[in-house]
């Protein structure tokens, strides 16, 4: 990816914009992020960069991390489906999964795996995630327990998790490509979570909307990630940094590695960036 930057001849930051993943990349472990980070995205906005998050995340389960970050401008979750302005508390997009759709890719999956455990993103700002009793989730994100599938079709959704007992997540996720990739986009998001989407819906899709509306290049974009969810992100702006923790495809097309999300890999880049720009 060619690297086309701001003259920093004045000493200021030499990308517009500031794309950075939350799980795995923004975010530690504990879910927090380290007084570093926020000193190092206060200094690069203030040199003129916006900052801007992209994350598989739906916006009721961002906008907690959103408004403790004091984060007011635009957000894009649910893998590109919903661009959230964060200041107005409001939505601008948003894209649906088609139910029938989503029932038949489904079918289609567990015909050859075998029976999935299934959770389902709701649409909305306020939209649940319910979870059939198998699916296990990861840290204390807010679900929705359900025993009978067909509640998981009554409201509107943006995507679906799927998981299956024994198999590894590149597994599923090739497997889940191949039953059902001409109906839904099949993603790997972060260890034990794989999704379907809207057919066509990539990080890219809703990082590129937004940098319409902030008048920003995808040349001027800089973008941090560690999941191949990512990849349409990187393939997108003009230079992709690998956390130190990514998943194998994300460093081998990645124009830098740096540390890992527990080491400040997005600080520590920043930094660089602002004292050398390069």
């Amino acid at each position: 990816m060619p690297a086309a930057r701001r003259d920093t001849a004045d000493g200021g930051f030499p990308y517009r914009l500031i794309a950075t993943d939350l799980d795995g990349t923004l975010l530690r472990e504990d879910q927090s992020v380290s007084a570093r980070s926020r000193e190092a995205l206060a200094a690069a906005t203030a040199a003129g960069a916006a900052h801007i998050v992209v994350t598989g995340r739906a916006v009721p389960w961002t906008r907690h991390i959103l408004e403790d970050l004091g984060y007011e401008g635009l957000a894009v979750c649910a893998q590109g489906a919903q661009l959230y302005d964060a200041g107005a508390r409001r939505l601008l997009t948003s894209v649906t999964l088609d139910r029938a759709v989503a029932r038949l890719a489904v079918e289609r999956i567990e015909a050859v795996v075998g029976t999935l455990a299934l959770a389902v993103s709701r649409d909305g700002l306020d939209g649940n995630v319910v979870c059939e009793p198998d699916y296990v989730t990861t840290g204390d994100l807010p679900y929705v327990p359900f025993t009978d599938r067909a509640e998981a079709w009554t409201e509107p959704v943006n995507k679906l998790y799927v998981q299956r007992p024994g198999l590894g997540d590149d597994e599923l996720t090739e497997a889940a490509r191949a039953a059902a990739g001409g109906l839904v986009q099949v993603v790997m998001a972060g260890p034990g979570i794989v999704e379907l989407l809207p057919p066509g819906l990539t990080k890219a899709t809703g990082l590129s909307l937004a940098a319409r509306r902030l008048g920003v290049q995808r040349a001027e974009t800089i973008a941090f990630g560690d999941m191949p969810n990512d990849l349409p992100m990187f393939g997108w702006a003009g230079y992709g940094v690998a956390m130190g923790n990514a998943h194998e495809t994300v460093r081998a097309v990645a124009d830098e590695i740096t540390a890992s999300n527990e080491d400040d890999g997005i600080a520590r880049t920043l930094e660089r960036l602002l004292s050398t720009g390069a």
